[in-house]
């Protein structure tokens, strides 16, 4: 049966109506599907804004921009490095013995020791200073044991006749020196000694006392007083009994 159009004028307005609505349905999804297939893919392609039934617009990218006020996150503090602590310079402490437990109303005590070749001196119980010795040889040996200091001589002669050894003899002798300090009223002496300075150190070749540089034999001088003790130890010359 094929269906008559009505005559109705109402019913064919109605009709039409629907026809043109239909028709801009079908052509407003066919422009969205071909729009669909010509646009790119692609994640830089510019936003398209389709309005239905009319031209097609191209919107432009905008950039990304921070908004006025917006919180960001704080950098992270950045930790310093610890500084290398400097290296130490301080000189290693020298190679001493300990200080003599003997009695001092000077504040210095002084140990000469007859394997190292050197005195060593103290000051209120602070090691100070060394020097190098020379003392008696094994023909005239130095005694061991504690000795005082007691007059001072900026200069003399020293006479081997004062302890009974003629100076003509083989062993006698008559000496100047300089910066001469009594340790024992028998001759025995810790004096500059500036012709034994090549033994001071190594060597015994005096009569017994103690040599030693000019310059120490000054030092002696002109700080140690009277009645500082001296201890020599280590030599072959048996004990020293008086003072």
């Amino acid at each position: 049966m094929i269906a008559k159009e009505s005559s109705d004028p109402v019913f064919s307005v109605k009709t039409s109506a629907r026809r043109k609505a239909a028709a801009r349905f079908v052509a407003v999804g066919v422009s969205a599907a071909a729009l669909s297939l010509a646009v790119p893919a692609v994640s830089s392609a510019a936003p398209v804004t389709v309005i239905p039934g009319g031209p097609t617009i191209e919107v432009p990218e905008l950039p990304n921009l921070e908004l006025p006020g917006a919180p960001t996150k704080p950098k992270p503090k950045s930790t310093p490095k610890p500084k290398p602590k400097p290296k130490t310079t301080e000189p290693a402490k020298p190679n001493v013995p300990a200080m003599p437990n003997v009695k001092t109303s000077t504040g210095y005590v002084a140990l000469a020791v007859d394997g190292a070749h050197t005195i060593y001196w103290w000051k209120n119980g602070e090691f100070i200073k060394e020097m190098p010795i020379s003392m008696g040889s094994n023909a005239h040996p130095t005694p061991n044991g504690v000795y005082h200091t007691k007059e001072k001589y900026r200069d003399m002669y020293m006479d081997s006749s004062t302890y009974g050894v003629p100076v003509d003899s083989p062993e006698g002798y008559r000496t100047y020196v300089e910066y001469a300090t009594r340790m024992s009223w028998d001759g025995i002496f810790i004096h500059a000694a500036p012709w034994s300075v090549q033994q001071q150190g190594n060597t015994n070749v005096s009569h017994g006392c103690i040599n030693v540089s000019t310059e120490n034999g000054k030092w002696v001088y002109d700080n140690v007083g009277r009645d500082t003790p001296i201890v020599v130890r280590g030599t072959v010359g048996g004990q020293y009994t008086g003072d």
